[in-house]
């Protein structure tokens, strides 16, 4: 039982591991196989992954069951298989420290790969291509392939060893598991012990030690790992025993308890059980001793596994000197080449160079003509606006003196037409006032005639002087007085005084 828990867990470290290399080989096979419909690659990479899946379902099921079967070893424990546990819980405990290194060294390595492409990514982010920035690409690329082939190599060995040590594994599972069979087989007992019941068995495996062959053997004769007697009768006979410690003195409990038992039976059965517990321990002595051979073939075999390690490691340690030296020899190539392109850009330059110079010295020719030209037209031009700016200021004084002689003619005609307005002004003003004063001596004579009509009537006897009603005013004596033309020049416009309505006609 011991076996099948170390190939669970051997099985397991293998499941573990080949996850591990299906998580960083599938990139891999992605790019391998590009996806394009109808591509025959594309679909066998399709099933190759099937394929692999359906395997990892598979190792992970029998995980499980094999985990569930690690329950036996409290079931060891409390038969009294403490050895047995033990190396156990050792051998589960080292393969647990040896899939935790595994996995951390998994990690970094898979860790160093990431950031070497990250780094990659990183440099080819807007930069200009530059001869030493191709060369520094180029090996961070070496560098990532060559840690991208050393894990695939290391991860292949591993796997080939797991597969070895599998194939080992199930052998010895399937040799435990034929004597598991042969213990559970009955066989004729012995003629002075009781009688049980006899199967055909299965010859024995001659390659196990003689003392194990003789515990199978005794309890084939002896009818089992009870004696012949009943596994309840035994349980009880061995618990009185052991109370007693193997004294004469158990028997008379004994008697009380198994009634159906006589002394001799008892006597028996102890002979038996102390014969039971002599080879036992026999085989304990060989089981040491087998496990130390198996140690010190294990110690060997590792010796030898160092060995072909290091032949390993010697021949991996030769192609990578060789994969160096053929990557020297490229980059010497590069550098050639580049070199090379180099002399060539720099022939170009100097071309390109020559060409420049002799653009810009006809650029200086043409510009030097242009500026003389744009100084001849300048010239040109002011010239012309001072001929045309003479002829403006000629214009302006013609202007000038005709706008004058227009002024004076304006003022003369102004002062004419004042006079003019003014006499006929006074004519009618005149006339007014003529006919003013007639109006006045008729409204003079109407009141006097009414005055005389009403004094007839009242014979009053007031005396007022009438004639102030007809005198004219302070006001309107000013304004009768003659004003005479004023100022010099003529007048284009006379502003007059508004007369109130009821002094018009006056």
């Amino acid at each position: 039982m011991a076996t099948l828990a170390t190939a669970g867990y051997r099985d397991e470290q293998h499941f573990s591991q080949e996850g591990a290399e299906s998580s960083f080989q599938v990139p891999v096979t992605s790019c391998r196989y590009p996806v394009s419909s109808g591509s025959v690659d594309y679909r066998l990479a399709r099933q190759r992954a099937a394929e692999f899946l359906r395997e990892a379902v598979k190792n992970r099921r029998q995980i499980e069951k094999l985990e569930k079967e690690r329950t036996l070893s409290a079931q060891s424990r409390k038969n009294g298989w403490t050895d047995v546990s033990g190396e156990l819980e050792e051998y589960e405990k080292v393969l647990a420290e040896e899939r935790h290194a595994e996995k951390m060294n998994l990690q970094k390595q898979l860790v160093k790969i990431h950031n070497g492409v990250r780094k990659f990514q990183r440099h080819l982010i807007d930069v200009k291509p530059t001869p030493e920035l191709i060369e520094k690409l180029e090996e961070i690329m070496s560098e990532v392939e060559i840690s991208i082939n050393t894990l695939k190599e290391e991860q292949r060995s591993r796997f080939k060893e797991y597969s070895k040590e599998e194939g080992t594994l199930r052998q010895e599972i399937t040799a435990y598991g034929k004597k598991i069979e042969n213990w559970s087989l009955a066989v004729k007992t012995d003629p002075k012990l009781p009688k049980a019941p006899t199967v055909k068995t299965k010859p024995t495996d001659k390659d196990l030690p003689a003392e194990v062959r003789a515990l199978e053997a005794f309890l084939q004769k002896t009818g089992g790992s009870c004696g012949g007697w009943d596994p309840y009768d035994h349980e009880t006979f061995f618990k009185i025993w052991t109370k007693h410690r193997g004294q004469a003195a158990y028997r008379k409990e004994a008697k009380l308890y198994l009634p159906g038992k006589t002394l001799k039976e008892m006597e028996q059965h102890e002979d038996w059980h102390r014969e039971l517990i002599t080879l036992q321990d026999k085989k304990r002595e060989a089981i040491q001793r087998w496990k130390a051979s198996k140690h010190q073939e294990c110690q060997m075999r590792m010796q030898s596994q160092e060995e072909t390690e290091k032949a390993a490691r010697r021949a991996k340690e030769a192609k990578s000197r060789a994969w160096q030296q053929k990557i020297e020899e490229e980059r010497r190539e590069r550098a050639w080449r580049l070199e090379e392109w180099r002399e060539e850009k720099k022939r170009k330059e100097e071309l390109e160079e020559e060409q420049r110079l002799a653009e810009e010295i006809q650029k200086q020719r043409r510009e030097k003509e242009d500026r003389r030209r744009q100084l001849e037209l300048k010239m040109f031009v002011e010239e012309h606006l001072h001929l045309r700016r003479e002829e403006e200021e000629e214009q302006m004084s013609r202007r000038r003196e005709e706008e004058q002689r227009e002024m004076e003619e304006r003022r003369k005609e102004a002062a004419k037409s004042i006079k003019r307005f003014t006499e006929r002004d006074l004519h009618k003003v005149e006339a007014k006032v003529h006919e003013k004063q007639l109006k006045e001596k008729e409204e003079e004579g109407k009141q006097r005639r009414i005055a005389a009509k009403l004094k007839e009537k009242a014979e009053g006897h007031v005396h007022k002087d009438a004639s102030r009603l007809t005198r004219p005013t302070k006001g309107w004596q000013e304004r009768m007085k003659h004003i005479g033309p004023s100022g010099g020049g003529p007048i284009l416009q006379m502003y007059r005084r508004a007369v109130p309505t009821w002094r018009q006609g006056l």
